[in-house]
């Protein structure tokens, strides 16, 4: 026990004179504290080099790349431009690559569909353009427009992410508005809104169908990218046209009565300064609000009749005589089969409804709205018009004749068209390019009075010519009206064949005579003084083709079978019908016709 705490004692003792050498202070004067001491500051200056190298090391790999590029005219490596590489190229080669895919890939023509309906954009029309230029010089920037840092980070960064720089297109936004707007009306199954018109003292109100609409900035965003978007491959596929389900609007019958509503006022004239004040009838409700509202909250009703209170106006504008309109600024006529008393009687209704029409300055006018609807109570009849493909017997058939009719004269007078569609076959009574189609509640024609002064149509139907003619007021400076159409191209039609069983063998039956599709161009000429002064296009219009429908016999007989040579006689004749011009489709000028000569087509 004792030797143990003589032991810790021990220790303790060696602890305390250890800790007080270390107290001691060290001599700063011998010889080996000079040499620890320049030992150390050696090794410092060493490490302080290496740090500097390697930093310099670092300063210049973060820089190399940027040097690099800045003595070199290739654009950096990971660039590309719609998704086309041109890392390694200089500017011009970059172009010229750029230009070359474009060519190798562009189309000419977009074909377009939706169910039945098929038409074609072209290329030209859109008149697109590619800023190739800028888009390589964008390309040649990257790494080279920062600070030397900046620049070195962005090569490095787009060598490994890459960086696609966007070709900046240009085209024609009014010509692409104009295709789609035309689309918009002509697909199968749109969705359309309510219409009303007023039959003497009645307000016939025709609900809308749900149906379908062009989803409008989507079409022209596929349109544009199929003809100015991706360069790497060559699309010619047809593209789907992006539709949308539509519910009709609610009617709106305070709408409807602010629109129609007027107090009545007689016609005059005003002498200093000249103007004519045209007459209107008062037109009121001859009901409440309350119970209008009532009327066409029924539901399922195909049309909803609203009477009217009319206060004739006393002095009309056709009382003022030949001094309101005492010039003739257009007139335009077309041929029909005056022994089809049918279509007759439904061209001389619609006309019927248009003369005396009086526009005033900036006024618009509405075939439809004018016109009302086509109705067995409105005393119309069946008559050919197309449909699904086909001609087929439909009410109303043949006033398409009277809104084409119309287009012409109001051409003619140099009056602003706000909306027009040509029909979807040629037809008989106008070239390509110079019809104008009507369907109620879904395409309608319309023209505004751009003229200074109020214009009246006067429109007559007889003896198998129905003419159009716009009265009114030369201005100062009237110009000569000409109308160019061309038909650009014709398509042939196809031929269908049907087995008929109760047709003897052999036997054939033509069931619809085939009808050639067309492309047409329409231009109106200005002129002044005997010089053309305006060039104006009007419409590039697509027709399609009516397939010829033939029934073939299959019924067997006991009759001796036809000999080779009368088969190939047949087949021969059958040919050369085929291939018979159609005289409506021929590939022939328009003759410029003068606004101030009546012309019969």
């Amino acid at each position: 026990m004792g030797k143990e705490k003589d032991l810790e004692r021990d220790n303790k003792d060696i602890v305390k004179e250890e800790k007080k050498v270390k107290k001691q202070k060290v001599n700063k004067n011998t010889q080996e504290y000079l040499d620890h001491m320049m030992a150390r500051r050696k090794k410092v200056f060493v490490i302080s080099i290496v740090v500097i190298i390697l930093l310099l090391l670092i300063a210049l790999a973060l820089t190399s790349f940027s040097i690099i590029a800045s003595v070199n005219n290739k654009i950096i490596s990971g660039v590309t431009i719609n998704g086309v590489d041109v890392s390694g190229l200089t500017a011009k080669e970059a172009e010229d690559k750029i230009n070359k895919q474009i060519e190798d890939t562009k189309i000419d023509e977009l074909k377009i569909e939706y169910e039945d309906y098929k038409n074609t954009i072209v290329r030209e029309d859109l008149n697109i353009n590619y800023s190739v230029k800028n888009a390589v010089d964008n390309a040649y920037k990257i790494g080279r427009d920062n600070n030397i840092i900046l620049n070195n980070f962005k090569i490095i960064s787009t060598f490994f992410n890459k960086e696609d720089i966007k070709i900046e297109t240009s085209y024609n936004k009014e010509m692409l508005d104009s295709i789609t707007e035309d689309v918009s009306t002509k697909l199968p199954g749109l969705v359309t809104e309510y219409t009303y018109c007023i039959e003497e003292d009645e307000l016939i109100i025709t609900p809308g169908k749900a149906g379908i609409a062009l989803n409008n900035e989507q079409f022209k965003t596929d349109v544009l990218n199929r003809f100015a978007g991706n360069i790497l491959n060559k699309d010619e596929s047809t593209m789907q046209i992006p539709v949308e389900d539509k519910d009709p609007a609610d009617i709106d019958v305070e709408k409807i009565y602010e629109e129609i509503h007027s107090e009545p006022q007689d016609a005059y004239i005003k002498k200093d300064p000249f103007e004519i004040v045209v007459d209107k009838d008062g037109v009121d409700f001859d009901i409440s609000m309350e119970e209008a509202k009532e009327i066409v909250s029924e539901k399922g009703k195909e049309e909803y009749i609203i009477p009217l209170k009319i206060t004739k106006a006393k002095k009309t504008v056709k009382d003022l005589g030949s001094k309101a309109f005492p010039d003739r600024l257009s007139r335009y006529s077309t041929r029909y089969d005056a022994s089809n008393r049918d279509r007759s009687t439904n061209l001389e209704l619609a006309a019927k409804k248009i003369n005396g029409t009086v526009l005033l300055p900036g006024e618009e006018f509405s075939y439809n709205k004018v016109v009302g609807k086509r109705t067995i109570e409105n005393g119309y009849k069946n008559a050919a018009v197309f449909s699904n493909g086909k001609v087929e017997d439909g009410l109303g058939g043949g006033i398409c004749q009277i809104s084409t009719t119309l287009y012409n004269a109001v051409l003619l007078a140099n009056l602003e068209i706000t909306e027009r569609r040509n029909h979807s076959f040629v037809t008989s009574y106008e070239k390509p390019g110079r019809d104008a189609t009507v369907v109620y509640g879904v395409q309608d024609f319309k023209f505004k009075n751009s003229r200074e002064y109020p214009v009246k149509i006067e429109a007559s139907v007889r003896n198998g010519v129905a003419t159009m003619t716009v009265m009114g007021i030369e201005e100062e400076v009237e110009y000569d009206v000409k109308i160019r159409a061309y038909t650009t191209a014709t398509i042939p039609y196809k031929t269908e064949k049907k087995k008929n069983a109760n047709l003897a063998e052999g036997k054939e039956k033509v069931i619809q005579s085939g009808t050639k599709g067309a492309k047409a161009v329409c231009y109106r000429d200005l002129y002044l003084n005997g010089k053309k002064v305006k060039t104006e296009l009007l419409s590039r219009d697509t027709y399609g083709t009516m397939k010829r429908i033939v029934e073939v016999g299959t019924k067997k007989t006991n009759k001796k079978e036809p000999s080779t040579s009368d088969k190939k006689d047949e087949e021969d004749k059958k040919d050369e019908e085929d291939k018979a011009p159609i005289k409506e489709d021929q590939d022939v000028d328009v003759p410029e016709t003068d606004s101030t000569v009546e012309t019969e087509e």
